[in-house]
C-alpha cells in the first residue's frame, strides 16, 4: 500500500514539475556571427509567472533556478531604474538601452 501511495505521489509531483508547455528554439546565427545553441523555453503567453527564468521556477532542461523578478512584484520595480519604461501594444514593458535596443523588464505596477 505504501508503495502505491509513494508511486502516485511521485507521478503527481513529476507531472506538476513538467506541466509547463515548452517550445524548442532552433540554433541560429546572430548578426555578429556568433552561434546560439538550440534550447527550450516556456511557450509564450502574457505573463512571466510561469517562465523558467522567473524566480521560484526551475528549468528542467538545464537544471537552473529562475532569477528574474515576477511581473508586478516589488523586485520588478528595480528593473530599468532611471529609465523611461514604455508599454508595447501587447503589454510588454521595456526601455531603450544605450545601444538603442529594447530591453524588456518584468511588468511593473503603475
Amino acid at each position: 500500500m505504501k508503495k502505491i501511495i509513494l508511486s502516485a505521489l511521485i507521478g503527481l509531483i513529476s507531472h506538476l514539475s513538467f506541466s509547463q508547455s515548452s517550445t524548442y528554439v532552433n540554433p541560429y546565427i546572430k548578426r555578429d556571427g556568433s552561434t546560439v545553441q538550440g534550447y527550450y523555453k516556456t511557450s509564450p503567453n502574457n505573463t512571466n509567472l510561469d517562465n523558467y527564468s522567473t524566480q521560484g521556477n526551475y528549468n528542467p532542461y538545464n537544471q537552473q533556478q529562475g532569477y528574474k523578478a515576477k511581473d508586478y512584484s516589488y523586485e520588478a520595480q528595480n528593473y530599468g531604474a532611471g529609465q523611461t519604461i514604455e508599454t508595447g501594444p501587447r503589454g510588454g514593458q521595456y526601455y531603450y538601452n544605450s545601444n538603442g535596443n529594447k530591453t524588456y523588464v518584468p511588468k511593473q505596477p503603475k
